[in-house]
């Protein structure tokens, strides 16, 4: 009985396994015969089976003329006549059901080509098989089939690619009046990629004459039809040589420094540099070929660096992220950054309302699955920032928030040691006492031999996060870094609206330097620093050499398309607090390679963290007093801190020792 049941059971389920196939099956052959339907629905597609229908009757005649060497004899006229109608048949349907009859032939690619072999090849293995098996009384000769799938090929190929030929070859040289001659630097795939692109592309206002190498590939060579004419140190020569307007770049082929040169030689020639966004950024979708001027960030003294974020996504995903300060320029970019890994929820803390209400918008804009908590409030507010903490249970903290002006700073230097230490100690203890996994600090380079009340304070407040984590299960580091090219009154927005308003451009002096990275950068450095070390650490990014803001302004002049000469510079003097060099590390800092190539660790001096809270709370109780005592308070705590420090004669010798450390270290 069981072994009848178990026989019925496994008859019952294989009929139902032939049943379910057989309704996939027709369940398929419906979609595909409507589908067929709607390729048949328009005029074009009409016009386009017709074309085809003509294609394949004059392929089959001429392979009968081409087997006879053009002398077909009557018998061999009637067996044509006879087999026309189901040759061309069984093509038709072949290709109707590969869907052969639809697509713009002037877009035709490769991937076109393949499909178009694989349709002939089909008709040609049916038509042989019929042919030589089916028992159909007019039989071809053997050869005609295959002499017909080629010519089929060959007819239906060169259509299709003539409309893309005109576009590409031809529409050039008849509307050339029309467009602007260029050359694109960069030999490499993408770049041959973007520059066929770009010559097939009509709508654009460029056609380019060839390629400049930029490292070392032979002159005379080509990629594709565009050839390569020489090096881009060459520029001047070339473009004068093929009468070239333009000079096109695609973003990062070329690093600052070079990009600088090729933008000095362009302005001298009175050439004009365009950069084209990268083809891996264009693979967010965007089918254009977006062409702009070239910007300050292409000028960055050094190669961009992209940091390491592989261990990032396990630190941040499925966990509670805060971010302080989640409105300005740093914190906000943080943010975007963050949503990247999928945190179950975002705490955005900031005390401007206007400035949280736009990132929070933002955020949602992207129909993430992770919660976004945006609340105003002050970090130096104890209590409302242990009502955030109690209410979120961050697992991460990102604090960002503080004051960054220096010249504002020294006339405020209470809301200063207010905010940058005594709202960073709030966030700390909090963290500390909420069991926070990690804490970042953000903090800068005008915290090295300070010569100004917001660097002073924000090495307090560095002295703090580090003497905290030696009690603490929370692992506590701080960031620093240079200045953050277009952050929000950084130099380069008041030099762009200098320029707009036609001048003077205001520099303190002329041997200013600093040291800059993008905003990008310094949100994945921020990230990037919450999952290394054990604690303690100051993460640094190796940030290059240091860039001149002359030149900048000058750089800045000239991306605005005017005459370096046409806005007037003007020095106005070292205001109080600035410094004419930056600085990265102190002297007896010692700094230590990472897991990063481009990241170094630095370790603070040691301090206890009774003696840092003991002066912390001096600063506490005297933070309503008058500007100059709390300076002097300051420099009590911090002896570096000095206005009058020597910064002329000081970089020289600090860069040397820091390097020696740097070799040292490694």
């Amino acid at each position: 009985m069981e072994s009848n049941q178990r026989s019925d059971e496994a008859t019952s389920g294989s009929r139902f396994r032939y049943l379910t196939h057989f309704d996939a099956i027709r369940s398929a052959a419906t979609r595909r015969a409507r589908g067929l339907v709607r390729e048949f629905s328009t005029p074009r597609s009409w016009a386009l089976a017709a074309v085809h229908l003509l294609v394949f009757a004059g392929a089959y005649w001429l392979s009968y003329l081409l087997k006879f060497d053009f002398k077909v004899s009557a018998d061999d006229l009637r067996l044509f006549g006879k087999s026309l109608g189901w040759v061309v048949g069984v093509e038709f349907v072949i290709f109707s059901v590969l869907g052969q009859f639809h697509g713009w032939w002037r877009y035709v690619t490769f991937s076109d080509l393949i499909a178009l072999l694989r349709a002939a090849g089909m008709a040609l293995l049916v038509l042989a098989t019929v042919n030589f098996f089916g028992g159909v009384p007019y039989l071809m000769p053997r050869t005609i089939p295959l002499l017909n799938c080629m010519l089929v090929v060959g007819i239906l190929g060169a259509m299709r690619a003539s409309w893309r030929v005109f576009r590409e070859v031809f529409r050039p040289m008849i509307n050339g009046k029309g467009y602007r001659w260029a050359l694109m630097v960069g030999t490499d795939l993408s770049n041959g990629i973007l520059a066929h692109q770009i010559q097939s592309y009509a709508e654009l206002p460029y056609r380019l004459r060839g390629l400049l190498g930029t490292n070392g590939t032979p002159v005379g060579t080509h990629i594709g039809q565009i050839p390569i004419l020489g090096k881009v140190e060459q520029v001047e020569e070339i473009a004068a040589a093929y009468r070239v307007t333009d000079i096109l770049v695609i973003a990062g082929t070329l690093a600052g420094p070079r990009l600088r040169c090729l933008m000095e030689a362009c302005h001298r020639s009175g050439l004009k540099l365009k950069i084209i966004r990268s083809f891996a950024d264009r693979l967010e979708g965007d089918s254009r070929v977006p062409i702009r001027n070239i910007q300050i960030n292409d000028l960055l003294g050094r190669d961009p660096v992209t940091l390491d974020t592989e261990n990032i996504g396990r630190l941040l995903e499925g966990r509670r992220v805060m971010v302080t300060g989640a409105g300005g320029s740093i914190g906000s970019e943080i943010c975007r950054q963050i949503m990247n890994y999928h945190p179950e929820a975002l705490i955005l803390v900031g005390r401007g309302e206007n400035r949280i209400f736009v990132i929070e918008r933002e955020l949602l804009a992207l129909h993430s699955e992770t919660a976004l908590y945006p609340c105003i409030g002050d970090v130096t507010n104890r209590e409302r920032m242990d009502q955030i903490f109690k209410k979120h249970r961050p697992d991460v903290v990102f604090h960002a928030a503080a004051h960054k002006h220096v010249p504002l700073m020294e006339a405020n230097v209470g809301e200063a040691i207010r905010n940058n230490i005594l709202g960073t100690k709030c966030v700390a203890d909090l963290a500390d006492s909420y069991g926070v996994l990690s804490f970042v600090l953000i903090s800068t380079d005008k915290a090295v031999h300070p010569t100004s009340v917001m660097g002073a304070t924000k090495h307090v407040a560095e002295r703090y996060v580090h003497t905290l984590s030696q009690e603490s299960a929370t692992r506590f580091t701080v960031v620093r870094f240079g200045n953050v090219l277009g952050s929000a009154g950084s130099v380069v927005p008041i030099f762009q609206e200098q320029v707009r308003r036609g001048g003077p451009i205001t520099i303190t002096d002329p041997r200013m330097t600093r040291f800059f990275m993008t905003i990008p950068e310094a949100s994945q450095l921020v990230l990037q620093a919450a999952t290394m070390g054990a604690g303690g650490e100051i993460f640094v990014l190796e940030m290059g050499e240091p860039v001149r803001i002359v030149d900048l302004a000058h750089d800045i002049i000239r991306l605005s398309g005017l005459p370096e000469d046409s806005i007037e510079i003007t020095f106005t003097g070292i205001r109080p607090g600035e410094k004419l060099y930056e600085e990265l590390y102190f002297d007896d800092e010692q700094t230590l390679p990472t897991s990063h190539p481009k990241l170094r660790a630095a370790y603070h001096r040691p301090y206890s963290l009774a003696e840092v809270r003991r002066a912390i709370g001096l600063l506490e109780r005297a933070v309503n007093e008058p500007d100059e005592a709390l300076r002097r308070k300051l420099r009590e705590i911090v002896p570096e801190f000095s206005p009058s420090f020597n910064v002329v004669e000081r970089p020289e010798a600090a860069v040397g020792k820091d390097r020696q450390e740097v070799k040292a270290s490694a």
